[in-house]
């Protein structure tokens, strides 16, 4: 392919016309892999704060890093913060504030979580800034707990090619321990705003360098062949991280069928290192059995959030690794029987030779505590502790990405998409900012992150149209205020008595093919926190949400929340303990938070509209009775089983929640934006009696296959030497290809069927006459 194309299919700017060069792919390349890097480092210190690895965490920051800790009286004052300089500092600091609840003594917890990163780039791309959610569950196995929760406000900087902390600044919000709960830090116990790093404008900002951009002196662009495969690993890992963060939403619901799909023929899974049930299908089943049937029943929480994780791929490409963190929600309200399940895991993954799909090899899962909710984890939980010291799974080495092997070939005869990745992360801060916004209640802030043509749901009421719309509705609900753009306050003093905390976890995040536009999908986990402790439980939702490039930045285009799946009373009752809404509550709590409108304006979709029945039934504010936990609601799936291909009965896609049918004009599509993709491309070949090979590409509902081009190949390394015939899919998905009797004369098992993708579908891949594996 001559260099002037295969530059363009690499990673053109999708919001501009030019040509991009090589030297601003690699510009632009260098800045997404910073800000994975980036992530990787702050996820890397929870990992270890896991099994106090104290040197290890201080080892991340920079010869001159700072932590900065902030006080729960005063958490906005860096005079009264406690503030160590320097690694071996850094080192004693974090071993003291740990004392024996450091996850080394025998029945000792120290879970560190940091999700829901906003990564922002400087220009020179030499430092950073970020803002997580962060939390930590302590316990000295004795009896003693402590429960923080707040947000980090940290700063990077990249030297000697490494990316380390040069400033990692605590705000406290709540604290407590485990018999009490927490309640609020700050003055009298009220709660201030923490500052931001970011705003609207910049939330969202791409990635990508201007195709015009040069590189920084003295500084060497890669190759065509090295950009090639940097920009795969991006896009593989995005593939990965997809895939566990579906098993995990699967476990969720217990659809096991659904869960041994992903698997390889030939899957396992491993409990406590050694622990693995028997390879294939039956041995995963008798895995997942142990937690219960298939399937949730009325007052059943099987809850598995996932946080921190970390893909690491096999230079080839082939197999990865995904690192992080899972705490287990377990409930069974008919017993009034909670659990709380920390394990980490470290899973195994391989790229099916056949069709390209990422599929599960091994689950592995090692247990730091599981205990009864009822008496929390401070002694240690229901499993007698250790007396040695635990042993975790291998942590992941953060070099920087490897170089192009010499033997690498890319899988698909199609060049991988730098915007693809890049959608993903600037999706991801754009969700974090979201989430943030909303927990201060910043009307206007969060309005601006939408599209000029953006909506949002108001809970329980119906979506909103426009910026200007969508603040306005916020503005007139919480503070029975009509002014544009309205926050409550431009500084940091406003003192609140309570904060919502909305974390936005464990993203799917499916990008068009040419990058514009996203769907995403994250789980909602509300912790919040007021001024009396043990009066905030956790509760449970999810977003589903789209995305759009908009005048160079990510904007939101639909956010739809479903809430609540799954509530708790207060902190010493959890999830399993509350109690079932009455009829006449049931009622009560519909009136109170929904209308038709709210003060008079009016949405432009109501959730009561008659096309929106089945997917909004049972929910607040839907038609019909609402479903309140301990009842099972109907959880909805805006893409297709990622291995499979199969669409689920509670399918609803593709597009936002309210265009399938209510508003057909607000989709993607309808907007000059691409539909992603709901899931793999399925590519069916066969060779008739008169030497022709036929082919079928399926794709999902509404994805049609056709104007793609279909190649018959020996294999790829051949290059475009392999390439025996090709044609352009019909309007009915199928394609037959001319071959000679030379190219028959080829084992069947070394042709390959190539789908190379169109504007609705993804590449897909099979052998002629072999079956799917």
């Amino acid at each position: 392919m001559k260099l002037k194309s295969l530059l363009l299919l690499l990673g053109a700017c999708p919001w501009t016309s030019s040509e991009p060069t090589v030297a601003s792919l690699t510009l632009s390349l260098q800045r997404l892999e910073s800000v994975r890097e980036i992530k990787n480092v702050q996820k890397h210190f929870a990992q270890l704060a896991q099994y106090g690895r104290w040197a290890e965490m201080a080892s991340l920051f920079s010869d001159n890093g700072i932590l900065r800790w902030g006080s729960i009286n005063d958490p906005l004052s860096d005079s009264v913060a406690t503030t160590v300089t320097g690694p071996q500092a850094i080192e004693k600091w974090l071993r003291q504030d740990a004392g024996k609840m450091d996850g080394i003594q025998p029945g000792s917890l120290h879970v560190l979580i940091n999700d829901q990163p906003m990564i922002s780039l400087s220009d020179d791309g030499t430092t950073a800034k970020g803002r997580w959610f962060a939390m930590k569950l302590l316990g000295d196995g004795a009896g003693a707990t402590r429960i923080e929760g707040g947000i980090f406000e940290n700063q990077y900087i990249k030297e000697n090619k490494n990316w380390q902390i040069s400033l990692l600044r605590y705000y406290p919000i709540y604290h407590g321990n485990y018999q009490d709960g927490y309640k609020n830090a700050g003055p009298n116990n009220s709660v201030p705003i923490i500052p931001y790093h970011f705003t609207p404008e910049t939330a969202g900002l791409s990635l990508l360098a201007p195709d015009n951009a040069t590189l920084p002196n003295n500084s060497a662009p890669f190759s065509p062949s090295e950009l090639e495969y940097r920009i795969s690993r991006l896009n593989e890992e995005d593939e990965v991280r997809n895939l566990v963060h579906t098993m995990g939403y699967l476990v969720d619901r217990r659809l096991w069928p659904s869960v041994i799909s992903l698997f390889t023929p030939n899957g396992t899974i491993t409990v406590q290192g050694n622990h693995s049930s028997p390879p294939g299908p039956l041995g995963i089943q008798s895995v997942l059995s142990r937690m219960g049937p298939e399937n949730l029943s009325p007052g059943i929480l099987n809850e598995h959030p996932i946080f921190g994780t970390i893909i690491s791929l096999s230079p080839d490409l082939k197999s990865a690794t995904a690192r992080g963190l899972e705490i287990g929600l377990i409930g069974n309200h008919s017993a009034k029987a909670g659990q709380w399940q920390f394990c980490t895991f470290r899973h195994t993954l391989v790229k099916s030779p056949l069709t390209g799909t990422w599929k599960i090899q091994n689950l592995n899962y090692t247990r730091l505590i599981f205990a009864d909710y009822a008496t929390g984890w401070g002694n240690g939980g229901i499993f007698p502790p250790s007396n040695s010291t635990p042993t975790p799974p291998p942590f992941f080495s953060l070099s920087p990405p490897p170089l192009r092997p010499a033997n690498w070939t890319p899988f698909f005869p199609v060049n991988p998409s730098l915007p693809r990745s890049s959608a993903y992360d600037e999706s991801e801060s754009v969700s974090s900012a979201y989430g943030n916004y909303a927990d201060d209640i910043l009307c206007g802030s969060f309005a601006l992150l939408h599209a000029k043509k953006g909506f949002k749901l108001s809970p329980g009421i119906g979506w909103y149209l426009s910026p200007e719309k969508i603040s306005l509705a916020c503005s007139l609900r919480y503070y029975n205020s009509s002014s544009p753009f309205y926050d409550p306050t431009l500084t940091p003093t406003r003192l609140r008595s309570s904060v919502p905390l909305h974390w936005r976890i464990q993203p799917v995040i499916l990008a068009s093919q040419d990058g514009k536009s996203v769907t995403l999908r994250t789980k909602l986990l509300q912790t919040g926190s007021s001024r009396v402790a043990g009066s905030s439980g956790w509760n449970g939702g999810m977003y589903h949400d789209q995305l759009v490039l908009e005048e160079n930045r990510r904007k939101i285009w639909c956010l739809t929340i479903d809430e609540f799946y799954w509530t708790s009373k207060n902190w010493t009752s959890g999830w399993a303990a509350v109690e079932p809404m009455s009829q006449n509550d049931t009622v009560k709590n519909v009136v109170k938070r929904q209308g038709n409108e709210i003060r008079g304006l009016q949405p432009d979709v109501d959730l009561l509209h008659p096309k929106l029945f089945e997917r909004e039934e049972g929910f607040n504010g839907g038609p019909g009775k609402t479903v309140s936990w301990p009842a099972i609601q109907r959880m909805w799936w805006p893409y297709r089983h990622l291995v499979t291909g199969n669409v689920s009965e509670d399918y609803w896609g593709p597009g936002c929640v309210p265009c399938r049918g209510a508003k057909p004009d607000w989709l993607l599509t309808a907007n000059g934006y691409q539909e992603p993709p709901t899931g793999p491309t399925e590519v069916k070949a066969r060779l008739t009696e008169n030497g022709k090979v036929e082919v079928t590409v399926v794709g999902g509902p509404e994805e049609k296959a056709s104007g793609g081009i279909v190649q018959l190949r020996i294999d790829m390394e051949a290059g475009e030497a392999g390439l025996l015939s090709s044609g352009v899919v019909g309007s009915d998905g199928s394609v037959t290809l001319t071959v000679t009797p030379e190219n028959l004369s080829q084992p069947k098992s070394s042709l390959a069927v190539y789908y190379l993708g169109n504007n609705q579908l993804k590449p897909g891949r099979t052998n002629l006459g072999t079956k799917k594996v």
